[in-house]
């Protein structure tokens, strides 16, 4: 049976008092996969921000219980100031989850 992480009630999203994103009101539960789309300015990272508690709610609020630890939800925005000159590319970055597991040999094998 799935429990409940988090619930959006009459939420409302957006920046310095101007709503993006109004009347939103959904829950997630353990297991649940959430995809959030939408055209450009539509809101969707305000809306991530917003779960990620990185900004608050314009109206309504979100409860987040006790199964969704501090940390729990993971994002990776696609590109920030400091990223945009970033020299690595994604088969790179995807490798470096490996270099735990490398000890004193830092460098990655064809398996790899």
């Amino acid at each position: 049976m799935s429990q409940r992480l988090v619930e959006a009630f009459s939420l409302g999203v957006g920046y310095e008092k101007k709503e993006v994103v109004g009347n939103l009101s959904f829950h997630i539960d353990s297991g649940d996969y959430l995809c959030i789309i939408g055209h450009n300015g539509a809101g969707k990272t305000t809306l991530m921000k917003t779960l990620l508690q990185l900004i608050k709610p314009i109206s309504g609020k979100i409860e987040f219980y006790e199964d969704l630890r501090k940390g729990g939800i993971g994002y990776l925005p696609q590109q920030n100031g400091a990223q945009r000159e970033f020299p690595a590319t994604v088969m790179e970055v995807v490798l470096s989850g490996l270099i735990h597991k490398k000890g004193l040999m830092p460098f990655y094998t064809k398996a790899d």
